[in-house]
């Protein structure tokens, strides 16, 4: 690595005058602080101070004082960059990216660290012999600049039509540019189902560095549409009814160099990538908690609408929470993964794919048994067909969410009990902001936060 001093300087030559030095909050919104690039240097050893009760925010900026650990205004942290994940903004010239690190006044570990989760899960994987690999499917919708906050729409579809795009055609070229410009690989990117929908596909990488890329993508998503006069919405609903954004989560599993969920098209994957999938499915009410944890999160889980709405796995099943992705003759059997579709902005990247991995690696150790796959819509069954195949709805309210994610000891362990209690803190201040108010107001409210 580059010394400090001469990367800030090299950084500097290239007109570059300040960092950005991003991490996200149990909102999964994205904060940051900027410094002079000439304090490179002293942020790598030092960090800048932010207060530590950024861990206790809602998504309305309103912060809760219901976590006995961080219950006065008294206190401060330090946010240090990760230097190995800088990154100069195609987008914004002036400025350079790195994500960041929380860590206590005299530099320990911090318990309501985010990153630090993940790092902790990722390591006990590797200490199992095991890989994890993933990478998200990124949905926003573009919208015309209004004063007032609604949503315009800048494209009005077909889905999936290069047609669409035409109208905001400088943005997608744009975009792609500064998604290369910033070290981002795309698969794809296309007109999603939704009115004005876009969707962007980042590849897979190690997990740690696939939710620095989700901070990152964002970054350059929102500087590509200002400079383009557009705005972004990442919301996991931009109106009552509508289909939403998702932030689909695949993942795989490896040892050895061996992807574990490679397998059969109808049979799933063989044992081992089978209980991974098993041990996902077993606890997807506590991961789901995690990975879409805001009240239009939950609104968003509707049958019909491609969100995973019960808890179930499926071969190709789109409708599946789980979603199996088998290798093929044309792709490889390394192509095999999982999709979870219970997956949304506002979800802090970190702890969503720690969840992940905690709950999938646990399932894989224990032998966790796989049920038959579903292959069909359940939304469109009756109450006595998912009865009998033991058929169950995600939890559908904050309470119930709640309820899912204490009842859970593998899911509690991933974050501890002091992050553990800002979560769920967080979680209650919101809910009683929105039990206070109706479906379109607390939609709008959440339209332009991540």
């Amino acid at each position: 690595m580059t010394e400090p001093a001469a990367l800030a300087r090299d950084l500097a030559a290239t007109g570059i005058s300040g960092l950005v030095i991003s991490w996200a909050d149990n909102n999964g919104i994205p904060r940051a602080r900027i410094a002079p690039i000439g304090n490179l240097p002293e942020l790598v050893e030092r960090g800048v101070g932010i207060t530590s009760l950024f861990a206790v925010f809602d998504t309305h900026d309103v912060i809760t004082f219901a976590h006995a650990g961080l219950s006065t205004p008294s206190g401060d942290v330090r946010l240090i960059p990760v230097v190995d994940g800088l990154t100069r903004l195609a987008g914004q010239p002036a400025l350079a990216w790195a994500p960041g690190r929380q860590v206590a006044i005299d530099g320990s570990a911090w318990p309501y660290d985010q990153r630090g989760v993940l790092e902790a899960q990722v390591a006990r994987a590797a200490g199992a012999g095991l890989e994890i690999r993933a990478g998200w499917e990124i949905e926003f919708v573009v919208g015309l600049p209004d004063d007032g906050g609604e949503l315009r729409g800048a494209h009005r579809g077909p889905a999936y039509s290069p047609h669409a795009l035409l109208a905001i055609d400088e943005f997608v070229a744009a975009l792609l540019t500064d998604f290369a410009g910033n070290g981002l690989p795309v698969n794809q990117l296309h007109a999603e189902f939704g009115p004005s929908q876009v969707e962007v596909s980042l590849a897979a990488s190690d997990p740690v560095t696939a939710a620095d890329r989700q901070l990152l993508a964002r970054q350059t998503i929102h500087a590509a549409a200002r400079a383009h006069g557009l705005r972004v919405s990442f919301a996991p609903l931009v109106g009552v009814g509508g289909a939403g954004n998702g932030w689909h989560l695949h993942t795989s599993v490896w040892r050895d160099g061996a992807n574990l969920l490679a397998g059969d098209p109808v049979r799933g994957p063989g044992p081992d990538g089978a209980g991974y999938l098993a041990g996902l499915q077993r606890d997807l009410p506590a991961v789901a908690a995690l990975t879409a944890p805001s009240v239009p999160s939950l609104a968003r889980l509707r049958p019909g609408m491609f969100a995973g709405a019960y808890v179930c796995w499926g071969v190709e099943n789109r409708e599946a929470t789980l979603r199996y992705v088998p290798g093929s003759p044309l792709l490889g059997a390394d192509h095999a993964n999982v999709e979870l579709k219970v997956c949304d902005a506002s979800a802090n990247p970190y702890l969503a794919l720690a969840a992940v991995i905690a709950a999938g690696t646990a399932g894989l150790a224990d032998g966790a048994a796989l049920d038959e796959p579903i292959q069909s819509d359940p939304g469109t069954w009756s109450e006595q067909d998912r009865s009998e195949r033991g058929l169950v709805r995600l939890p559908g309210t904050p309470a119930e969410q709640e309820a899912a994610l204490l009842g859970s000891d593998r899911i509690r362990a991933v974050l501890g009990d002091d992050l553990l209690g800002a979560f769920v803190a967080v979680r209650r201040s919101d809910a009683a902001w929105a039990a206070e108010r109706t479906p379109e107001e607390v939609v709008a409210a959440h339209l332009w936060r991540h």
